[in-house]
């Protein structure tokens, strides 16, 4: 039965996110309530809802960019994560068919290639490289192959501590015995202070998102962002924001802390609390996202999330030009 591709409607928007959430391997990023927070002149939305006998069996959050002389429908630009939605029922024939679709269409309208980032393995309910196998022999190259650190976290609460390096144990000792106190709050605006000193002076870069937008985020999906501080002398010394991507994988999003009072220890003492909280609320596992860009690693980065217990699965980039 042949498969129909329709551009995405603001009308089907509810419907798109029920889809997200019943889908393998939905999460927060392929929602349209996330997406929704870029204004509408930030990006070129083409989305596209595939239907086999009027029925969705798949999603792509994209949007067009352009690269010298073609015209790309790659994945959603306003996202971490975006490549195909799929559902639990897709088989391997199916796949086949919704990627020859996706090919077919992209070409019919005028595109010179199509760029997919699919969310990493651990995003999947159910384990499945059937879109990327189905990618691969219909002609698409790995772009790039990025490395994120990720905890399994099939452990209790009272080994937390014996998975951290003995390095980063001594670190949260060390907070503890000075008083830090971790805790879930509300003070965003204290954090990005905190998050734009720091991006700036170690990089010289501005957060991802303004603090409007961030708080824009925190209002859509209150339940799912969250923040946790580190507090000494009275204020914030360190900060994480949460993401609870899909009932599988809780993302550290933003990480810093205050240079300042960098003898409180509070990152090490905040990764020991979230991921004993990562753990009481059954989340399988913590993704503390990349320390590769461009496939270039950040050594300094990769030993500190590898000092909590992380270890490297691959964020791929899929990509086919038409001749």
């Amino acid at each position: 039965m042949q498969i129909f591709i329709e551009p995405y409607q603001h009308s089907f928007a509810e419907d798109w996110d029920n889809f997200v959430w019943q889908a393998n391997n939905g999460n927060i990023f392929h929602t349209r309530r996330f997406l929704s927070y870029h204004p509408p002149e930030r990006f070129e939305d083409h989305s596209l809802i595939f239907k086999k006998d009027k029925r969705v069996i798949a999603l792509f959050p994209a949007t067009v960019r352009f690269e010298q002389h073609r015209r790309i429908l790659t994945s959603h630009r306003g996202a971490s994560y975006g490549g195909l939605v799929t559902n639990f029922h897709v088989g391997i024939r199916e796949t086949f068919d919704i990627v020859e679709a996706l090919i077919q269409y992209a070409q019919d309208n005028q595109f010179q290639g199509i760029e997919l980032t699919p969310p990493p393995i651990v995003y999947y309910k159910r384990p499945s490289h059937y879109v990327d196998f189905a990618l691969v022999k219909n002609g698409f190259g790995y772009k790039k192959r990025e490395i994120s650190s990720v905890i399994p976290l099939t452990f209790g609460e009272q080994d937390v501590l014996a998975t951290f390096s003995s390095e980063s144990r001594r670190a949260v000792r060390r907070g503890v015995k000075l008083g830090v106190e971790v805790r879930e709050c509300e003070a965003y605006e204290d954090f990005y202070q905190i998050l734009k000193r720091n991006l700036k002076m170690r990089h010289n870069v501005t957060p991802t998102h303004s603090l409007d937008e961030l708080l824009l985020l925190k209002q859509i999906f209150p339940e799912r962002i969250k923040l946790f501080g580190a507090f000494a002398e009275e204020q914030m010394v360190a900060g994480v924001v949460m993401f609870i991507c899909n009932p599988q994988v809780v993302l550290a999003f933003y990480i810093s802390h205050n240079e300042d009072f960098q003898q409180y220890r509070g990152v090490n003492c905040l990764f020991f609390e979230i991921i004993k909280w990562a753990i009481r609320e059954k989340y399988a596992y913590l993704d503390f996202g990349i320390f590769t860009v461009n496939m270039d690693p950040n050594w300094g980065l990769g030993r500190f999330k590898e000092s909590f217990g992380a270890q490297g699965i691959f964020r791929d980039s899929l990509l086919k030009y038409f001749d």
